[in-house]
């Protein structure tokens, strides 16, 4: 008897060593979304079936669950959170928080995940809070008070754990708050810096980008978990719309550092570069979109990118050391530019601003490609993201700036004779040609994950959750969900066998093998 306990002991831990994790937003400091686990594959993926099922009796959630020491780690929106136990979907402790009467805020209280860092987690609560808490029990063990949601500050994003820090950026640039992104202590909440994404006195270069007082309530939040490169010590994160959105003449300028891919020292919060992906932008077009960083090959040489699907229609990749721009490409209609110069700036097309009686523009307002986030897989070579291709005609409205009030001045139409469709596709990032793209009657909503298995997941707003082969695209497996899906799925290994799991709707859906 003792014999066969000891061999059990063993099969178990066998088990146990082949289990892997999902400890962050985008699936590592790459923010690839990359699985290299290959149980699953494209001989096999039409047997998917669901596991379990959580309910959490919220609101449609947009979280990437974590995954590790045999649970999952997910939030809701209205501050909610949960630990479920990874075998059966039970929920071992949830938390919860009441948001505060006069909260102000964006599109019903949102929240993108945690973070982690040894037993600690990270959130942020939409009030403008962020929170540390047990792993192991739910308790928490600090709140650090990050603005001020009196004014119309809100925070949605999953942190990033950076060495000791805690990154975080805020929501809120339609109420004419002023964006930031943050460092905080791992072990103590105690802010460490804060870098203004409307550059102000502190930058005076900067600040000269925009007219008079206007970088005080100049928009810019950072409401997108960004990327870390240990090689050269470097985080980036993009920037979202200048405030008010769609009337410019009142912040004459570039308007730095909004609708950006921002450089910092992790450290220090010091900027080492910027680009800016739109300046003076007056379409909403935020560069919030994630950053996966990748290795291209441009004229022979191997050039550190980091690249991105940007909501104002074209596809980016970027010199990661120094900001120098590799490709800028359309991936959709666009009509706002022409071309860039030789400085990598886009040519503008004038007269584009919206105007009392409307005035057309490709992309609208959703993009492009919006926050959902996107994949790479080393195992293809591609990058792989969602877009809704259409334009709208943008109307002007004229306010006066009120604390703590909406400052978006502009209500956006579609064109009816020629309603947005969407697509999927599949990016070479070393020349941003397209190498396959699938039509969807309606825009995906989902976010993507690649797996070694030569598979791309992907949610749509009907409520399937779909399996494409991604070298392809041909669609080798759906189910349908029951709620739309507008998070990004994940995968791991739990006692030797691969999962992937997703939210949709207001619950939590694990799928594997039979």
């Amino acid at each position: 008897m003792r014999t066969l306990a000891i061999v059990a002991v063993c099969a178990a831990q066998a088990l146990v060593a082949q289990d892997t994790t999902w400890t962050s937003y985008g699936g590592g400091h790459n923010s690839w979304r990359y699985s290299e686990i290959s149980e699953i594959n494209t001989s096999n993926v039409a047997k998917l079936t669901p596991q379990w099922i959580f309910q959490s009796n919220g609101g449609r959630m947009q979280t990437v669950p974590l995954v590790l020491n045999g649970l999952m780690y997910a939030t809701g929106p209205q501050n909610a959170a949960f630990a479920l136990d990874l075998l059966t979907g039970k929920q071992i402790w949830r938390y919860e928080k009441r948001l505060p009467e006069g909260t102000m805020g964006c599109c019903g209280a949102p929240n993108r995940g945690f973070a982690v860092s040894g037993d600690k987690l990270f959130k942020v609560n939409y009030e403008g809070v962020l929170v540390a808490l047990d792993a192991r029990s739910g308790a928490t063990l600090w709140e650090a008070q990050v603005a001020n949601h009196k004014v119309g500050y809100s925070l949605t994003v999953a942190p990033q754990v950076v060495k000791d820090k805690v990154i975080i950026g805020n929501a809120g640039a339609e109420f004419g708050t002023r964006g930031f992104i943050d460092a905080y202590s791992v072990t103590t909440g105690e802010r460490l810096w804060r870098f203004h994404t409307t550059a102000g006195p502190e930058d005076p270069k900067g600040m000269a980008t925009w007219s008079g007082d206007s970088w005080k309530r100049g928009g810019g939040s950072a409401w997108v978990t960004g990327s870390y490169d240990p090689e050269t010590d470097t985080i980036f994160w993009g920037t979202g719309n200048p405030g008010p959105d769609m009337v410019g003449d009142v912040r004459e300028g570039d308007n730095l550092y909004t609708c950006s891919l921002v450089a910092l020292d992790p450290n220090t919060g010091k900027l080492k570069w910027h680009y800016q992906f739109t300046p003076h932008d007056v379409h909403d077009y935020d560069a919030t979109e994630d950053l996966p960083l990748v290795d291209v090959k441009i004229g022979g040489k191997t050039v550190k990118a980091v690249i991105q699907a940007n909501r104002n229609g074209l596809f980016y990749a970027l010199d990661r050391t120094n900001g120098k721009l590799l490709v800028a490409k359309p991936y959709t209609k666009v009509d706002w530019m022409t071309g860039m110069d030789a400085n990598g700036r886009p040519i503008m097309v004038p007269n584009k601003e919206p105007k009392k009686e409307g005035n057309l523009a490709c992309p609208g307002l959703p993009g492009g490609h919006n926050w959902w986030p996107t994949t790479f897989s080393p195992q293809t070579g591609l990058y792989y993201f969602s877009s809704e291709d259409g334009c709208q005609i943008f109307y002007r409205h004229d306010a006066e700036y009120k604390e703590g009030q909406w400052y978006q001045l502009s209500n956006p139409r579609g064109v009816p004779e020629e309603p947005a469709t969407g697509s999927i596709n599949a990016v070479d990032p070393a020349t941003g040609e397209t190498k396959w793209r699938v039509e969807t009657a309606r825009p995906p909503s989902g976010g993507f994950l690649s797996t070694g298995g030569g598979l791309l997941f992907i949610g749509d707003r009907d409520g399937y959750f779909i399996a494409f082969d991604a070298k392809t695209g041909k669609v080798l497996w759906k189910f349908q969900t029951g709620s739309p899906i507008s998070a990004g799925a994940v995968s791991y290994k739990f006692r030797g066998k691969q999962y992937v799991a997703v939210a949709a709707g207001s619950n939590i859906m694990t799928f594997a093998l039979p």
